[in-house]
């Protein structure tokens, strides 16, 4: 796992900046695009979120798309393309 310098030990209490920085308690917005999960922070998300999205969401692809949005995708093959994306499959077919 990932520890950035901006995230209290493990044995620390979260402060109110922490938690409002860090997923999940940093989502402002939670939308179903298409079945798929679309979580809106006040930051972009980053890898740490996107392991612990991982771990929240066992067998689901996550993905943080070019604007910082954290998708949950359902299990594929490879990895998940956003579902914004003009090409993503679930879009073309409606």
């Amino acid at each position: 796992m990932t520890v950035g310098t901006d995230l209290p030990k493990p044995e620390a209490l979260f402060d109110l900046d922490v938690w409002l920085h860090r997923w999940p308690a940093s989502v402002y917005a939670t939308e179903l695009h298409y079945g798929v999960l679309v979580f809106t922070g006040c930051d972009a998300f980053d890898e740490r979120d996107a392991e612990i999205a991982a771990r929240t969401y066992p067998g689901r692809r996550i993905l943080i798309d070019e604007t910082g949005k954290l998708e949950v995708h359902p299990a594929g093959d490879g990895p998940p393309i956003s579902i914004f994306d003009a090409r993503h499959p679930l879009r073309a077919a409606r």
